[in-house]
């Protein structure tokens, strides 16, 4: 599909060549989108719009994906008629978002994405259209033409509009060279644009890493200066951008490209201040990096993955750290302690995502559950067990000796346990002997040294 775009597109345009308004069109001759491969819901969006005399288009990423070969999550329609009008068209549709108003259309079990087509901002507060001092855009309903919200979309890539009727493909920027060259570029002037929205930045990194994209030169330039500007964005946002970001199926990627562009700091800004901390930082980087790759493993494998246990893992590092200096002030470390550690770090990472109770609740829980498992004696194992949680802090345990913690052989004796009959069970309690029930709250963990490279 590629090769065919490149040779269709013999002639790249200059990265400052200003958007045309009439789109390259590209016939079903010339690229290899099969509309097959459109959702049913989002053909029957576009039919029942074109027959109601609105334009409407597949749009953005699904449209770049099949472009790539890949298989698109989810379906978006953008169309000239307004949220009203989109309403009066489908009966179980309904507008959503006040910053940006969408229309969400159910068709059977699919729910398409609907956007009226943006018009450009002319730079003076209006009832549809609002900008902060600093250029972040806080309101955002002025409506336009195919054209104008071409050139209001995020990346060219993104800026591709496909019609299923006739599988014909408008491409307002350069987006279709960009697929072919394998590069993220950012639609109008970098700066600009990410003060209109710094998600933009997180959203570059996320798109690189999924799609083994390069950022284009001009594109990344600003990042690392601007990064702050992610500082006024919405916890609750954010904490959703966390989630796309880690829970895509490439979240190891996505750590990395983050940490390149100096973007990570403002979401987990405690943890990646103990990344390059010495021999403590290189441990720390090997676990974050082990947890992002067991994520993509269970993706991979249709496995369940819960931002909590995600979470915990990512904060994992500052919980050690803060509990370290909390054992230190107080003298001891028990249960008080660590719940006040626990509570630190929680409340620091609400300041920059707002992760709601239904994950900071087994949070805490995976991260409690850490001390009470090396206690197996008598009952205990059994007990641990009958937790809702155990299956959960029974893979973080791994997860740290994966990284390289030395347990005692921790997770291999509860991997036996779980396999074990209740005879070979009370003996492998038998056999932990006087350890089995000991505390090690009042010493570290003992981290392996990693293999130094030939």
């Amino acid at each position: 599909m590629i090769k065919r775009l490149k040779k269709f597109l013999s002639r790249p345009t200059p990265p400052d060549t200003p958007l045309p308004d009439e789109p390259h069109v590209v016939t079903v001759q010339d690229h290899a989108v099969n509309p097959k491969h459109i959702s049913s819901g989002c053909r029957k969006v576009v039919e029942q719009l074109d027959s109601a005399g609105y334009a409407a288009y597949a749009v953005g990423g699904c449209v770049r994906d099949l472009l790539l070969g890949l298989e698109p999550k989810d379906f978006d329609v953008a169309t000239d008629a307004t949220p009203e009008e989109v309403c009066q068209v489908f009966r179980r549709a309904r507008v959503i978002g006040r910053r940006f108003q969408i229309v969400h259309v159910r068709m059977g079990r699919e729910i398409i994405e609907v956007t009226t087509f943006r018009g450009h901002h002319n730079g003076h507060d209006s009832d549809d259209s609002h900008q902060s001092e600093e250029g972040l855009l806080l309101r955002d309903n002025r409506f336009g033409t195919i054209s104008e919200d071409a050139h209001r979309r995020d990346f060219t890539v993104n800026a591709l509009y496909y019609h299923p009727q006739d599988g014909t493909i408008f491409d307002f920027s350069t987006g279709l060279q960009d697929i072919a060259a394998r590069q993220l570029r950012i639609i109008g002037h970098p700066e600009t644009r990410y003060r209109e929205d710094p998600v933009r930045m997180l959203r570059a990194a996320r798109l690189a890493a999924k799609l083994d994209f390069a950022i284009e030169p001009g594109t990344q330039a600003p990042i690392s200066e601007l990064a702050y500007l992610l500082g006024d964005i919405p916890p609750g946002r954010l904490f959703d951008e966390t989630l796309k970001l880690f829970l895509n199926g490439h979240a190891l990627a996505s750590y990395r490209e983050l940490r390149r562009l100096g973007l990570f700091k403002t979401l987990f800004p405690d943890t990646d201040r103990l990344l390059d901390a010495g021999e403590e930082g290189d441990w720390n980087h090997r676990f974050v990096e082990q947890a992002l790759h067991n994520t993509d493993e269970r993706l991979r494998n249709n496995l369940r993955v819960t931002p909590a246990f995600l979470l915990a893992a990512l904060l994992w590092p500052p919980l050690v750290k803060r509990l370290e200096q909390l054992t230190a002030e107080q003298g001891r470390n028990d249960a008080i302690v660590r719940q006040r550690a626990a509570n630190d770090i929680i409340n620091r990472a609400l300041q920059q995502i707002a992760i709601p109770r239904r994950f900071s609740t087994p949070m805490r829980e995976i991260w409690d559950m850490q001390e009470r498992l090396p206690r197996r004696h008598g009952t205990r194992a059994e007990r641990l067990m009958e937790h809702p949680r155990f299956r959960a802090a029974y893979d973080f345990v791994l997860l740290r000796e994966s990284a390289g913690e030395e347990l005692g052989g921790l997770g291999a004796w509860w991997t036996r346990y779980q396999d074990a009959d209740p005879q070979q069970r009370s003996k492998l309690v038998a056999q932990l002997g006087g350890s089995g029930g000991s505390s090690r709250r009042n010493r570290r963990p003992r981290r392996r040294k990693a293999p130094q490279q030939a």
